[in-house]
């Protein structure tokens, strides 16, 4: 049975924490030290007893008051390093869970986040991870230390009065029947409000990342609401945890001034009676107190372990994911051969075959064109080359190997991929230029890149050139711009394979125009692959696809495709303005 399908147990979380390493020897001072603190606490009482039973000035000794002092001092010291100590552990544990996310995250295959929206894996990263440390550094200590104070508590009073302690301890079984049901509450709402918090997120996520698309589609108020009504879910939990809270707190308090009372007023008769002392009593009392907190402590201990369980089901659902594995295979040394689909079909696990027997050869520094209606499958098949999804059936090979004999790594470093709206990370055009090579650029490299991409002119227009700030995505460059920084990108990457999806569709004619020439520049002795709605920017490939329903249903020249395609032809006429000349 998988460790996410047992919630109750606690192996899962204590699992987790030990894979993070903590500092045993740190861990252990720092409970060490919070014992020793309540330990010396336990001997407070004693004190005030002896001082009360002999109280007077004359046997108030200095030596009494210097080792009160000690202890009080050495409670302080013990109390505050103790809780340094655990933060540091905290902190560590939570730094050390979010690098093994993090990591995991970054080789997860792309169907993980085709099934999981970006702000939940965010919440994973942030709130979840934020829920174990608040355990660690504010609750780890609470509840070993508040361990020790009941039961030392306990023993003491038992030694002193052992039918007061008795009568006492009828409370704790009512307080429990009450306090037990409430913390199992408290673990559905937990668990709902961090399941709420995730959702909030995504929105959150999803409408600042696109509030380009929300202002221009006038949709702040279809946005407002549905933020609303996260923000209302979340208010709701945090009402239900409160009215939790609110039951616990005066239960405490009811329970603590009704025992204190009997105590009181039964500890009076018997301090009249001369079986108790007056020192006994007043010790009685702050014994008392010493074991009614401590249960508070232990009871959110409890509480918190509890939302700590829930948010390390996630956190290991996420870590126990299936990733992309980059070693597996063997270097490729030279991608300057054929490529072969041979027979591939492929389906997404919700939907039915995008691609059906799909069958075609690209030869080493040819241009091979992809073309046909949107929802072909023409994407789906560059989305199979990259190896970002397996093929339900056929294979694709490299000369006469399949391509996933080869290590992942070496394999992607081989090709070059333009997109539509070539993506840029927040950073320097630098930056984007230079992103994953993993090497050193020089300055020359650089700009003999830029300008092979018609982007050089542009870049030393701006006052900081290639140490301009790009913005968030790009934002602050034209469509036309950032498609020539991402081919300046692919350039650099010198690749023996290039992938081409859609590359000037989304731009105006004059910077079509400048791309299509960088295109040229990159697309030079390299075997190429090339999407495209635009016959024009095809025509003169080396071998047009025609993808309609996931089959290929046409394939040659663009001269041969006018006189076999039917439906190419109408591509055609549509398009380039040809007259059909009695083709047929």
């Amino acid at each position: 049975m998988s460790k996410e399908k047992t919630p109750g147990g606690w192996r899962p979380f204590i699992d987790l924490i030990r894979q993070t390493n903590p500092s045993k020897l740190m861990l252990g001072i720092a409970i060490c030290m919070s014992v020793a603190a309540t330990v010396v606490s336990l001997t407070i009482p004693l004190f005030t007893k002896n001082f009360v039973d002999s109280f007077s000035l004359a046997s108030i000794s200095g030596s009494q008051i210097a080792i009160l002092a000690v202890v009080f001092v050495a409670q302080a010291i013990t109390g505050g390093v103790s809780v340094y100590l655990l933060n540091h552990v905290g902190q560590k544990v939570v730094a050390g869970l979010r690098d093994r996310l993090w990591s995991k995250l970054l080789v997860l295959p792309v169907p993980y986040y085709d099934e999981h929206q970006t702000g939940e894996t965010i919440s994973r990263m942030t709130n979840d991870t934020g829920v174990v440390k608040g355990l660690i550094t504010e609750h780890v200590t609470g509840f070993f230390t508040g361990i020790i104070s009941v039961i030392g508590s306990i023993a003491i009073l038992l030694v002193l009065d052992w039918r007061m302690t008795l009568l006492m301890l009828v409370a704790v079984p009512l307080v429990a029947a009450v306090l037990v049901p409430l913390g199992r509450q408290m673990f559905k709402i937990s668990k709902g409000l961090q399941d709420e918090t995730a959702r909030f997120t995504v929105i959150l996520n999803q409408v600042l990342s696109e509030i380009r698309l929300v202002k221009s589609s006038n949709a702040e108020p279809l946005e407002y609401e549905n933020g609303k009504k996260g923000i209302v879910n979340l208010f709701q939990f945090g009402l239900k945890e409160g009215k939790v809270q609110a039951l616990i707190s005066p239960l405490m308090s009811f329970v603590l001034m009704v025992v204190l009372v009997v105590i009181i007023g039964y500890g009076g008769v018997r301090v009249s009676s001369g079986a108790l002392t007056a020192g006994d009593l007043v010790a009685f009392i702050l014994y008392l107190f010493q074991i009614v907190m401590p249960l508070g402590q232990i009871t959110a201990f409890f509480t918190q372990l509890q939302k700590a369980k829930g948010a390390t089901e996630r956190i290991i659902a996420t870590l126990d994911a299936d990733e992309e594995d980059f070693a597996a295979g063997r270097e490729l040394q030279d991608a300057s051969r054929p490529i072969s689909v041979e027979h591939v079909s492929f389906a997404y696990p919700t939907g039915e075959e995008v691609l059906k027997d799909v069958s075609f050869s690209v030869q080493p520094g040819e241009v091979t064109a992809i073309v046909g209606p949107s929802g072909g499958g023409k994407t789906t098949l560059f989305s199979l080359l990259e190896r970002y999804y397996r093929p339900q059936s056929g294979e694709i090979k490299l000369g006469d190997e399949p391509i996933d004999r080869y290590t992942l790594r070496s394999w992607r470093s081989r090709i070059g991929y333009v997109s539509q709206e070539s993506p840029l990370i927040a950073g320097t055009i630098r930056d984007n230029i230079c992103y994953g090579l993993g090497r050193d650029v020089s300055d020359v490299e650089l700009r003999r890149a830029a300008q092979m991409a018609y982007a050089d002119q542009f870049i030393q227009e701006f006052p900081d050139g290639y140490d301009t700030e790009v913005g968030e995505r790009g934002m602050k460059l034209s469509g036309g711009q950032r498609q020539r920084i991402g081919i300046a990108r692919a350039l650099l990457r010198d690749p023996e394979i290039l992938m081409l999806d859609e590359a000037t569709s989304s731009l105006d004619s004059k910077s079509e125009i400048v791309v299509q020439q960088a295109l040229q520049n990159l697309m030079k002795g390299r075997t190429t692959l090339v999407i495209a709605h635009r016959l024009s920017t095809v025509v003169e490939a080396d071998q047009i696809l025609f993808v309609e329903k996931g089959r290929i249903t046409g394939s040659g020249t663009h001269d041969e495709l006018l006189q076999s395609h039917a439906m190419y032809r109408e591509f055609a006429v549509q398009q380039l303005r040809i007259k059909e000349m009695g083709v047929t």
